[in-house]
């Protein structure tokens, strides 16, 4: 995997179910390096963190082999890296053999893979259709937050060397389907229960579902 875009946002003004907020998923290139914080990236906006940013989210990847995909299903929009509101616009990320729990060595910070990208309404204002928020859980390519292990700064061109893969077989993918799907694979399941790189109470949510 190799990092081809680094993307930052500002604050934007938005108009949802008649209030205003902001969001920070307005994100562009910048040809600054990146660095990669412990809760979030640096002179990057996180609007609510309440749900964005904190140590499982602390920052988002999407894969650039999903760009085309997108773009001819929305091809009216301004395109640019980072229309996902990710900081790292990754080539070669493939969520179906990404496993969770993976540390990297990327530029000089070391980052952890833990949980998939859940779509809210804000991925819909970005695209200025509602509509997106099924087609992207049903595409089944969301990205993937990390954690970061070792404080560090990324840039362009910046590969991700594999420096302990997990022991748990759960896979980015498998993960974000069983969010979804309402027959919940039992295996899957106690998977993500065993893996300690999710978020716990990602985890306990999944408990009900074992018999």
């Amino acid at each position: 995997m190799r990092i081809i875009s680094t993307n930052l946002g500002k604050p934007t003004p938005i108009e949802w179910n008649g209030q205003q907020t902001t969001t920070g998923i307005f994100k562009y290139p910048t040809p600054d390096t990146l660095t990669l914080e412990t809760e979030s990236v640096a002179k990057d906006t996180i609007s609510d963190r309440r749900v964005h940013g904190g140590i499982f989210k602390a920052c988002y990847l999407f894969s650039s082999e999903q760009y085309p995909y997108w773009k001819e299903k929305y091809p009216q929009l301004d395109w640019d890296w980072g229309m996902f509101g990710e900081n790292l616009t990754v080539e070669g990320l493939d969520e179906t053999t990404l496993k969770i729990g993976n540390i990297y060595k990327v530029g000089t910070a070391l980052v952890q893979v833990t949980q998939p990208r859940e779509p809210c309404f804000k991925l819909g204002i970005r695209f200025n259709d509602q509509g997106i928020l099924k087609e992207f859980i049903d595409h089944g390519f969301p990205g993937t937050y990390v954690r970061v292990l070792e404080v560090g700064q990324v840039a362009v061109g910046d590969e991700f060397e594999l420096v302990e893969e997990s022991s748990n077989g759960l896979t980015t993918q498998q993960f974000y389907q069983l969010l979804f799907t309402r027959e919940k694979d039992a295996t899957l399941v106690q998977m993500a229960l065993e893996n300690e790189a999710l978020p716990e109470r990602k985890r306990e949510k999944l408990r009900r579902f074992l018999k």
